[in-house]
This record gives C-alpha cells, sequence and structure tokens, in this order.
C-alpha cells in the first residue's frame, strides 16, 4: 500500500495487523480505503463501524470515525448513527459470520428500511477468529471445527437475501480484483440508500487448511479461475455455471432513503403543531 495512504488513513500506531499471512482482509480494507480517498471524501465525514471478527478488527486500524461494537449489531449501531447524523457517511465492516448469522435480521431489516449505510462483508465463508466454526455461506459440505465431517447447511446467497430484503445497490467482487472491490465500494457510498458489496477473500489458515484448499497463492488463483462476469454467467448452461463465483453488479435501483424520509416526517409533524 502507498505510504501516503498509510499515513493519511490508517492509525500507524495499532499497526502491524493481527491477521494471519495469506489472508485477504488486507486487500480489501485498502480497497475501501483507496474508494474513500478516490471520491475525496474528508475523514470527519466518514464513520467506520465494525462487529466482531477477523475483518471487523479493520475498524481499530482506520483513522475516521470508528466503533467496533458487539457481536452481530454493527448494523444496528450504524443505524444508530446515521439516525443521529444523516450527513455521515456510515461503512459498515462485517464479516460473513458477523453478517449472516447472529447478525442477520440487522441486515434484513437494514435493507428493508432502505437506510444509507454502505456494508462490506469480507466472506472467507469460515468465523476466523473463534477457531474456525462454519458460518451460512460455508458452502455445503466443505469441513469446519463445528462441522469435521462436512457440513449438512444450504448456504445463504448474501447477495440474494438482501435484494429480496430491499437493498438498492448490490455487487460483489473477490479479492483477486482489487480494483473492482474499489469500484463497487465507490458506487455503493454514493448510492442514497442501504448498499451491500461482498468481497469473496481467503482464510488459509482455517478454511483453506480444513478443506486442502492450498495455500495463499492458490486459493487466490482459484478465486481466478472460478470468477464470472454477471454478464458472461448469464449465457451459460446451467452445467457450465457449476462452481462459478459470479462477480459485478447485480442490482442498483435508488429509492426513497430512511434518513431522508424520518426527517420529512419531523417537519410534517412540526407543522401541524
Amino acid at each position: 500500500m502507498p505510504s501516503q495512504l498509510v499515513n493519511d488513513y490508517f492509525r500507524q500506531e495499532n499497526l502491524p495487523h493481527i491477521w494471519c499471512s495469506g489472508c485477504g482482509n488486507g486487500i480489501v480494507t485498502r480497497a475501501i480505503v483507496k474508494a474513500i480517498d478516490s471520491l475525496g471524501l474528508k475523514k470527519d465525514d466518514v464513520c467506520v463501524v465494525s462487529g466482531i471478527g477477523c475483518s471487523s478488527r479493520a475498524s481499530g486500524y482506520l483513522d475516521f470515525n470508528t466503533i467496533h461494537t458487539t457481536h452481530g449489531r454493527a448494523l444496528a449501531f450504524a443505524t444508530g448513527i446515521k439516525l443521529a447524523n444523516p450527513k455521515l457517511n456510515v461503512i459498515v465492516i462485517s464479516g460473513d459470520g458477523d453478517a449472516s448469522a447472529i447478525g442477520g435480521n440487522h441486515l434484513i431489516h437494514a435493507s428493508r428500511r432502505n437506510i444509507d449505510i454502505t456494508t462490506i462483508v469480507y466472506n472467507n465463508n469460515i468465523y476466523g477468529m473463534t477457531g474456525g466454526q462454519y458460518s451460512p455461506t460455508t458452502p455445503c459440505g466443505d469441513k469446519a471445527t463445528t462441522a469435521p465431517y462436512g457440513n449438512l447447511d444450504n448456504t445463504f446467497d448474501l447477495c440474494d437475501l438482501v435484494k429480496g430484503a430491499g437493498a438498492t445497490y448490490i455487487a460483489r467482487s473477490t479479492i483477486y480484483s482489487p480494483n473492482m472491490i474499489q469500484k463497487q465500494v465507490e458506487n455503493g457510498i454514493k448510492n442514497k440508500g442501504f448498499s451491500l458489496i461482498e468481497t469473496i477473500t481467503s482464510c488459509p489458515t482455517y478454511y483453506g487448511r480444513k478443506n486442502k484448499k492450498g495455500d495463499a497463492v492458490q486459493m487466490l488463483t482459484y478465486l481466478r479461475d472460478h470468477s464470472i462476469n454477471t454478464v458472461a454467467y448469464n449465457k451459460l448452461s446451467d452445467e457450465e455455471r457449476e462452481g462459478k463465483i459470479v462477480v459485478g453488479e447485480f442490482h442498483n435501483s435508488p429509492k426513497p432513503e430512511f434518513t431522508q424520509l424520518y426527517d420529512e416526517l419531523i417537519k410534517s409533524m412540526a407543522k401541524e403543531d
């Protein structure tokens, strides 16, 4: 990462980070910082909220208004922050377990409200920080410390989930394409409504080792070889689609945003008084 970005946007006293060698979280975090820098946002106008997990430690490294909250509650805290100060650019950093398991209900209702929060899910298919338990995005059949003989649960498609709930900007990328992550985060921040950017990242330590996925390079190569843009994916047969990771922008359909509607309600009530 260019030293200027580190100097401008990171709390250097908290570095080096705790992430394992080969972890993709740094790639995603860098892309988020580059998106904020590209948009020219003032640091005081940005609030980064995280829950609990490997990826959620990023809020402690970033030099914005930041809050490291309880497990699964990042979106609840972020909703309060956005309502208290709608002018803030509120960004939530969350892992796949944090966002879709204990925090799943908050994810659904933040999408339903269409509140202006940009949520970046670092999806490494596992609970990495707490010992490698399976999460709602762990592929069916893959192993974890809590599924030593293979996971029987069907997986959530996070993008389909939030679309059904009402999110207005939805995209997916992988750590093999950091420029795509950056662009999607930029578009998510610019969207005046709830945005979800799912980033497929790697955990060589727990997920990769347990499932014999190889080292960090091999896991990155897998993402390269199995990712396909949504336009190309739609042209494939059902058989050809098997095992593909679909990336790109899936949904961009603005509609009235929650804090704006809330403000208008307050003004209308004041007029009645």
